[in-house]
């Protein structure tokens, strides 16, 4: 008996040393596609030739979402400030953690004072106003509503800083590694950055999700009647506001979202749909602000002409 137990010791002795050495040897590593939560999504890689276009954006990625490939880039890794695109992940997580986007949000009072102190863009919604999580997603994405981003903020996580959590959460789950976020609005902070390249992957993930493609590609969005606004209220997409102005159509792009600060500059992220494929296109860094020529838009039309 006691050499028989001794025998069986002897091989799950051997049996843990191969297992080891076999570890050892193949360690086990996450997919890329896992950093993503979604197999159908993996990191994009350079393409073997790359856009040579003139661009007034200091940084820029373009993204063809069909082959995963990048075809250009700009300083895509470099550290950047996202401004208002920092809304797009501020509507991503709402819509992530809101099961029914028809319940109903009171905006209290406390949160706009310090928003209309700081000039923050807003949708146009009113202190102790009552609408939907809905609402709060179009004012957030199309107008930039810096009253509709706290609005969800606050309801989610109760209160900004909280929410911000959840945001660089889902940021370090997607592996934007040269993200972090200090507001759910986008207002300067020098500790608030980004990349491009970050913000491309935060995008191709976010369009994945029904409800986000939907908010994203929309020109306007009417808010039935509230407490406050008993006709409504109507909210247009200053993307495709400023698209209009400069081309009679709107081409190919199909949606986006503008961004603007002092520090960060004209910023773009957009979607276009060209000969049957799609492409994300990010761009920050270019000069001028929302009372100049739209420079963003200038070099999304450029970039996108090169794919016709």
């Amino acid at each position: 008996m006691f050499k028989r137990k001794r025998f069986y010791s002897l091989i799950l002795l051997i049996i843990s040393f191969l297992v080891y050495m076999f570890v050892k040897e193949y360690p086990f590593q996450h997919s890329k596609l896992e950093i993503f939560d979604n197999p159908q999504l993996e990191m994009p890689k350079k393409s073997d030739k790359n856009l040579d276009v003139n661009l007034h954006s200091s940084n820029a990625i373009l993204v063809n979402l069909d082959t995963n490939k990048i075809l250009l880039d700009k300083g895509s890794d470099e550290v950047i400030y996202p401004a208002s695109l920092t809304k797009i992940m501020t509507v991503l997580v709402a819509i992530e953690n809101i099961p029914n986007l028809q319940e109903k949000i009171l905006l209290p009072k406390s949160i706009f004072k310090d928003l209309y102190e700081e000039n923050a863009s807003m949708a146009g919604f009113l202190p102790n106003e009552e609408v939907t999580a809905e609402d709060l997603l179009y004012g957030a994405m199309l107008p930039s509503g810096a009253d509709a981003s706290i609005g969800l903020a606050d309801y989610i996580a109760g209160s900004e800083s909280k929410f911000v959590k959840l945001m660089n959460e889902k940021a370090k789950q997607l592996g934007m590694n040269n993200t972090h976020f200090m507001n759910a609005t986008g207002l300067h902070h020098p500790d608030h950055y980004t990349s491009v390249k970050d913000i491309s992957i935060l995008l191709q993930y976010a369009l994945t999700n029904n409800t986000f493609r939907d908010i994203y590609t929309a020109e306007r969005y009417s808010i039935k009647s509230t407490n406050l606004h008993p006709e409504g209220i109507t909210v247009t997409s200053r993307m495709f506001n400023n698209l209009h102005s400069i081309e009679k159509t709107r081409g190919e792009i199909i949606g986006g979202k503008t961004g603007y600060t002092e520090q960060a500059g004209l910023c773009l992220a957009s979607l276009a749909t060209i000969k049957g494929e799609e492409y994300i296109l990010v761009t920050v860094g270019a000069k001028g602000d929302p009372r100049t020529e739209q420079f963003n838009i200038t070099d999304a039309l450029a970039v996108y002409q090169q794919l016709y």
